[in-house]
């Protein structure tokens, strides 16, 4: 290979020690293997492994948490992995409420980080997911409702290109990668180093709930909470889960940003539901509150593959929509942690305009995923199937998809992952990365001259 450019930061070719370990990924269905990983230390790594990958005409992946749900989005097959995640600097800045992180940076640590100095960022449903990631695709979570997704908090960023050149966009400049940045995806535009957030003061106690009910009252607990959920208070976020009829059952985390006697009061129609088996709701410091929130999940020891699907819930779902949910967590796999999710929607994501930033779906009133799991490689087709065809009986229930939790099942998804904003992604795409270098099997193609 004649390459001009050297490879720097923390190099691995297949064959090295330590490639095995750098191909691990939260979902094992995901591995590949790649030709070479670069794990940069600093955003001049990351220029320089852009140059080397065009030089060589090598595949280029970006990576930050391994949390990709999908095949081929953060590795490829003899391709460049440029994994961020031993870039993990955290700048707050407290009189200007900012803090600048380095996209190495699982969300958990910058949770942490900003919770122990009275500040609160953002988070999903998990510590280890990337902030690479997790802000350009949108960042959804529980606290949400106040927040605004984590992306409605990014302020502004740096990027390197497809030439390999440092780009920073923010208000001023490069204001529409910015606006691109804030929902279109990640490894559509370039390889993001760094990331500016606004923040703000974090409460110093918060109501955190954890609340069971057996698996056959999952449509009654659902119907109710879909009815509840969107309506009450901005100050709460709830994630409700379904899991599998072997095994499974119903139940709800979540967060109340105010003190347990207002919270009790805001959960009472959905606690008069059914039989609870289980009822933890505590006051806690903050940081105790996000601990409860952020259960561990460890990148490297996921046993289960899965199969995802996303949309969003413009209303309840009528029995048929239930009718299908049955037949899908009835043929799940018992044991795994497949099933359905819900997340309540508005308050702070409904204050922006779908057109003012790249995450289009503001008007919904729930998000919803699925997942079929397994761990046998025997048992892959069935279930990928099994989650790809509850999509096509769902259809007619839900609107849109949500990148982070990607599908590939789903033809010419641009519109569906990005509504309305999808001609302009693809204009911005044409000026940043005019030659497509940053492709997977759903990246925004390049708008035609």
């Amino acid at each position: 290979m004649k390459s001009t450019t050297r490879l720097t930061g923390r190099v691995v070719f297949k064959g090295d020690p330590g490639y095995n370990a750098a191909r691990k990924n939260w979902d094992p269905h995901t591995d590949r293997f790649p030709k070479v990983f670069v794990f940069a230390q600093k955003t001049k790594d990351v220029a320089n492994a852009i140059k080397w990958a065009n030089e060589n005409k090598v595949p280029i992946r970006p990576r930050s948490g391994r949390h990709a749900l999908e095949t081929n989005l953060s590795q490829v097959n003899g391709g460049l992995v440029i994994d961020t995640s031993e870039m993990k600097k955290i700048t707050l800045n407290k009189k200007c409420r900012t803090a600048v992180v380095e996209t190495g940076n699982q969300v958990g640590r910058i949770v942490d980080t900003l919770a122990k100095q009275g500040y609160m960022a953002p988070f999903g449903d998990s510590p280890s997911v990337g902030i690479g990631g997790i802000t350009p695709g949108g960042g959804i979570g529980p606290l949400q409702r106040t927040t605004g997704l984590i992306s409605d908090n990014l302020l502004a960023l740096e990027m390197v290109d497809a030439k390999g050149r440092i780009i920073r966009a923010s208000k001023k400049r490069n204001s529409d990668l910015l606006w691109a940045s804030r929902g279109g995806g990640g490894g559509n535009f370039g390889v993001y180093t760094r990331y500016k957030f606004k923040v703000r003061r974090a409460p110093v106690k918060a109501t955190v709930f954890s609340v069971t009910w057996p698996w056959e009252q999952f449509e009654k607990v659902v119907k109710a909470w879909q009815r509840w959920a969107p309506f009450t208070s901005t100050k709460l976020g709830s994630e409700l889960s379904v899991g599998p009829k072997k095994g499974g059952n119903v139940s709800m985390l979540g967060v109340y940003l105010g003190s347990k006697k207002n919270a009790l009061k805001f959960l009472e129609p959905i606690l008069s539901v059914g039989t609870t088996t289980k009822r933890d709701i505590r006051c806690l410091p903050y940081l105790e509150a996000t601990k409860f929130l952020l259960a561990p999940d460890p990148v490297l020891t996921q046993r289960f593959s899965n199969q995802f699907s996303s949309g969003f819930g413009r209303k309840p779902f009528p029995d048929k929509a239930f009718k299908y949910m049955r037949e899908f967590l009835e043929k799940s796999e018992g044991g795994t942690p497949a099933g359905f999710f819900f997340l309540n929607w508005g308050g702070a994501i409904r204050k922006i305009a779908p057109r003012a930033t790249a995450f289009y779906w503001r008007d919904p009133q729930y998000y919803v995923e699925w997942n079929s799991s397994w761990v046998k490689p025997s048992h892959a087709a069935r279930n990928i199937a099994l989650a790809r065809n509850t999509r096509k009986k769902l259809q007619p229930f839900i609107v849109g998809s949500y990148i982070n939790v990607p599908d590939q099942g789903i033809k010419c998804s641009g519109p569906v992952y990005y509504g309305k904003n999808y001609a302009r992604l693809r204009k911005v795409k044409a000026k940043y990365d005019p030659g497509n270098v940053f492709n997977n099997p759903q990246s925004i193609p390049p708008a035609k001259k």
